[in-house]
């Protein structure tokens, strides 16, 4: 029997970017799409929110994706199989929204976000959803899951930066030519809030039913500390009791990111640090 919240398959996906399978039987067996977890690496480490790429209640196991930004989830890709996370807390927010439509469903993932609408992508297509989705990077050596997201979709499209696979340009892009040939009913994009600001913009005159995922600041999880609050049809939100997912044409985006920028100068501070004790 494994260990609680223990790694049991690790692999690094593109460089600083690893997916886990651990072991977290109780949320494994509540989880559903859009969903995510908080989750601390060590005793005295800061609690992250982690989006879900999937799960099997059989083995009890969540799959995480955790690219290396800030010191908790660098800390986090360190580990390896047989380790154990400290804690998992989970599922948490409200489940993505899924439904059968009249037209094209269109999911975005931008970077690592490509993990996180797998599973909507997957439950939009068991309702006989077409099912299109879109995976962006600045290269071809930082794309995610494109065979995984070949399987779960009827196409696919790729975009990269710099043009080194499928579409030259932005997600955007490829949108804009999915739009044009065919009507599109929802697009659900998770990703870098400049990418989830131009995809809300680009299908706000369209009138297309959009969501975005708020990657807000969260400490508990739970709605009790208001850290994660953001603004959402002139009306207080909490990310993480009323989302993740929000209406992309209404959130606002400038005020999001603002919000996280507070926190870049002992962001960088908590990074210097650990640089220090690798060297030490």
């Amino acid at each position: 029997m494994p260990k609680q919240f223990e790694i049991l398959y690790r692999e690094e996906l593109v460089p600083k970017t690893v997916l886990f399978n651990v072991y977290a039987p109780l949320a494994a067996r509540a989880m559903q799409a859009g969903q995510f977890i908080i989750l601390r690496v060590t005793e005295k480490g800061e609690r992250i929110p982690i989006s879900i790429s999937g799960w099997d209640s059989e083995k009890g196991t969540v799959r995480i994706i955790l690219m290396a930004a800030g010191r908790t989830s660098t800390e986090a890709t360190l580990l390896q199989v047989g380790d154990c996370f400290q804690d998992i807390v989970g599922p948490l927010g409200r489940r993505s929204h899924v439904e059968e439509l009249p037209g094209t469903v269109v999911v975005i993932g931008g970077g690592y976000g490509t993990g996180a609408i797998l599973p909507t992508a997957r439950d939009m297509k068991a309702l006989g959803n077409k099912v299109i989705g879109i995976i962006g990077a600045r290269s071809d050596n930082l794309l995610l899951l494109e065979d995984e997201m070949s399987d779960i979709c009827d196409e696919v499209f790729i975009t990269t930066n710099d043009g080194s696979k499928g579409i030259q340009g932005f997600v955007t892009h490829a949108l804009e030519q999915i739009v044009n040939r065919e009507t599109v009913s929802y697009v659900l994009a998770v990703g870098p809030v400049p990418m989830m600001k131009a995809v809300s913009e680009m299908t706000r005159p369209l009138k297309i039913q959009t969501w975005v995922s708020l990657n807000a600041i969260m400490v508990d999880g739970t709605g009790m500390c208001g850290a994660c609050r953001c603004t959402v049809g002139d009306k207080t939100r909490f990310a993480c009791i009323h989302g993740p997912d929000f209406n992309g044409h209404e959130v606002d985006f400038a005020e999001l990111v603002a919000r996280q920028k507070m926190f870049l100068k002992e962001e960088k501070i908590a990074m210097d640090a650990l640089k220090i004790e690798e060297v030490a």
